[in-house]
């Protein structure tokens, strides 16, 4: 049977591209779609019609847009929903097979992946009621209002939203699903590994009863990311350090890179250490440890090696397993080069004295591993004498942390900008402290993974501030 073909989305239009790319299972090779890509002459040529699918999205309430995108959530998480441009069909199982045969994460973690987006679609009006602070929505719907006892007026940002997609994780996807709710269209790079769930959005999306005209699905180049970020008026992207350094300074540019996420332990809880260790290893290795809010480092004032030590016997002994494998931990490679290249840095790094690979001993075997034709990273965890190492703030795709010992007076000084922080400890005073310290995106008090999400709350940035500004406003009639 023919593999199916992923088109571009041109607001509303299917396009087949004489150029195209294949999308492999990980494993064997086989090719599991091919999608049409598109240079960036295309995408300044349908970005003229942005004002047409904003247009689209505006004949709705947000409430209706709300109810819809619920719908939406259903379809996404349950239905069989179309699959590209040749008739074939797509059940939420076949979603689940064949993102992780091209991405490689196992069928277990995609589906909490799913959960996660569904969760998002249907529960869209308690996230944009916490990002609002409670506003009347209908305010945005008219233009103007009153309430909180003062006149309010917000107007959008932008003509659309573009969105530079990664392929490490589906769940990510969430981070977009308010603009629609919020009469923004989406321009989509998807992620070359992961075209699936954006496409499986978009035409959940559409089957929900939102119009296409709202999605752009642009699978492109280098220059056809730039031409998104430079034209939509605001724009997600996601990438390592260097690329979030481009954009900096761009405040029309949200940024999503390394989380360098963290676990600090307090005086006051420090010697109840084994009682976190649970806490700590599922915030390291939750999701193939492959979210930038997993914990890449674990900041204690003593006990490091005993710690360390604990870590490394729970997580060092984790092999891959088949992909259907319900208790799978492990992801595997799409691109085996970053595989190779993960593994080199953690080597070199421990060629710096003052760090230790205490999970080494626990592995009886080495870290980068073939499993049934996929390669694999095992756990490491690797203890640090101070921050200065350079293993002791790195972050990888695969679950890697560090352990460092710090003083608590200097923890906040040393463990710069951080995503998200579980803070284990009941001092009120280094809570303070800790409360007050803007580095830190997402802070947990108390034995909480670093890996919680609450939509309702910001995430590197807040949608609804991000998509509309308030003006001030006076009404003579």
């Amino acid at each position: 049977m023919q593999v199916p073909h992923l088109p571009v989305l041109r607001l509303g239009r299917s396009y087949e591209s004489l150029d195209k790319l294949e999308i492999k299972d990980h494993r064997t090779g086989e090719v599991k779609a091919v999608v049409s890509t598109i240079n960036a002459g295309i995408l300044r040529k349908d970005f003229r019609k942005l004002g047409e699918a904003r247009a689209a999205l505006k004949k709705f309430t947000i409430a209706q847009l709300i109810e819809m995108c619920s719908k939406a959530g259903e379809l996404f998480l349950n239905g069989t929903l179309p699959l590209g441009d040749q008739g074939h069909t797509q059940s939420p199982d076949e979603y689940v097979a064949t993102l992780s045969a091209t991405s490689g994460l196992p069928h277990v973690m995609v589906r909490r992946n799913m959960t996660k987006i569904h969760h998002a679609l249907t529960h869209l009006g308690e996230v944009l009621n916490g990002l609002s602070r409670g506003l009347d929505l209908s305010i945005i719907d008219s233009g103007f209002g009153e309430q909180f006892g003062t006149k309010l007026s917000f107007f959008p940002t932008c003509q659309a939203l573009g969105l530079v997609m990664p392929s490490n994780s589906p769940a990510v996807n969430s981070l977009w699903l308010p603009a629609i709710a919020l009469k923004t269209p989406v321009i989509i790079k998807p992620g070359r590994d992961e075209p699936w769930t954006p496409f499986r959005l978009i035409q959940a999306f559409i089957a929900a009863g939102i119009p296409a005209e709202a999605f752009g699905f642009y699978p492109t180049d280098h220059e056809g990311a730039a031409e998104i970020l430079k034209s939509c008026g605001r724009a997600l992207i996601f990438g390592d350090k260097s690329t979030m350094a481009q954009y900096a300074n761009n405040p029309a540019i949200q940024l999503h890179g390394p989380g360098w996420s963290k676990i600090i332990v307090g005086d006051d809880q420090i010697e109840n250490w084994r009682d976190y260790i649970d806490v700590m290893a599922a915030s390291i290795s939750e999701n193939g440890g492959r979210s930038c809010i997993n914990a890449s480092a674990i900041v204690v004032p003593k006990y490091a090696a005993e710690i360390a030590d604990a870590l490394a016997q729970k997580l060092g002994p984790i092999v891959p397993t088949r992909n259907d494998d319900p208790e799978a931990r492990l992801s595997g490679f799409a691109n085996l080069k970053m595989a190779d290249f993960i593994d080199a840095q953690i080597e070199d790094g421990l060629k710096t004295p003052g760090a230790v690979d205490a999970t080494a001993k626990y592995r009886n075997g080495p870290r980068k591993v073939e499993f049934e034709g996929g390669v694999y990273l095992r756990p490491t965890i690797v203890q640090c004498d101070s921050f200065a190492h350079p293993l002791a703030n790195k972050e990888y795709l695969c679950p890697y942390a560090s352990v460092v010992q710090c003083p608590q007076s200097e923890m906040l000084s040393k463990i710069g900008y951080s995503l998200s922080v579980s803070a284990i400890t009941k001092d009120e005073a280094f809570i303070e402290q800790i409360q007050a310290f803007p580095e830190i995106e997402r802070l947990n008090i108390g034995p909480v993974s670093t890996m919680k999400i609450s939509w309702d709350q910001p995430h590197e940035g807040n949608m609804f501030e991000f998509l509309y500004r308030r003006r001030s406003i006076e009404r003579g009639w």
